[in-house]
């Protein structure tokens, strides 16, 4: 306990899913954690449950990342780590992708990393430094056809990662930014897909637990304390790494 007691950290995404058990881990483990969700009823619930701070943001709102900016500074007078996990995972490939999805899923990965990371950094500049985590993706690594705008997306959200912890490193901002790239977790988005693709209902199942591990699929939790590891001063050597939570999927 107490591995990140005592720092300010901003997590988007956080009403569900990987945002909502990293919140969780990093709560327990003694952070002042800023959830930040589009959907602002059951972001303040999750929130509540911790006993944390929520804001309601649309990562893909420029805007929203300077009132998020204020909010932390007036409340907290610093920012010491910032996971930028928001993101979505529409099913089309190639040929079926519309215009108006790709632009919207790149809007919520790539722009909302973006200023996601450029925010952090102005505010940890002000302090002593920080940790930045972009939630990335195994799709990163291997690419999925049948998720071809969240591929791109999440293949963007590496690099971008590696060009911010160079930067950061080169300025001696004392800032160290990584990506962390799930396979195929427990979470609602993955429920949809294992649903969708494979006809597999995974919250039905008699024994979901069992169904879980057979299918190799991890829990939250396993992506949580990775997170906690990077936000923490356990990784202050790790910088513009790219974690990978698969259980070997994209080794074989």
């Amino acid at each position: 306990m107490g591995r990140v007691k005592g720092k300010v950290v901003v997590v988007t995404g956080a009403a569900s899913g990987l945002g909502f058990a990293d919140a969780q881990q990093l709560a327990a483990e003694g952070a002042h954690v800023i959830l930040t969700d589009i959907d602002e009823e059951r972001g303040q619930a999750c929130a509540d449950t911790l006993d944390a701070a929520f804001l309601q943001q649309d990562v893909a709102d420029e805007a929203s990342w300077e009132r998020l900016l204020s909010f932390v500074e007036e409340r907290y007078g610093r920012l010491d780590g910032m996971v930028n996990n928001a993101g979505i995972a529409p099913i089309a490939d190639i040929e079926t992708t519309t215009t108006e999805v790709w632009r919207k899923t790149l809007g919520i990965h790539l722009d909302g990393t973006f200023w996601g990371c450029q925010s952090a950094i102005k505010l940890m500049k002000k302090g002593n430094g920080g940790s930045i985590v972009n939630m990335s993706s195994t799709a990163a690594l291997v690419g999925i056809p049948a998720y071809l705008a969240y591929s791109a997306a999440k293949g963007g959200i590496r690099s971008m990662t590696k060009a911010v912890a160079i930067h950061c490193r080169q300025q001696k901002l004392g800032i160290r930014c990584n990506s962390v790239h799930p396979g195929s977790i427990s979470t609602p988005m993955v429920h949809h897909a294992l649903k969708t693709l494979v006809g597999v209902d995974l919250p039905a199942e008699e024994d979901p637990e069992a169904t879980r591990i057979a299918m190799g699929v991890g829990e939250a939790s396993d992506v949580a304390h990775m997170v906690v590891y990077l936000i923490s001063d356990e990784a202050k050597h790790i910088n513009g790494a790219e974690m990978v939570i698969d259980n070997g999927d994209t080794v074989v």
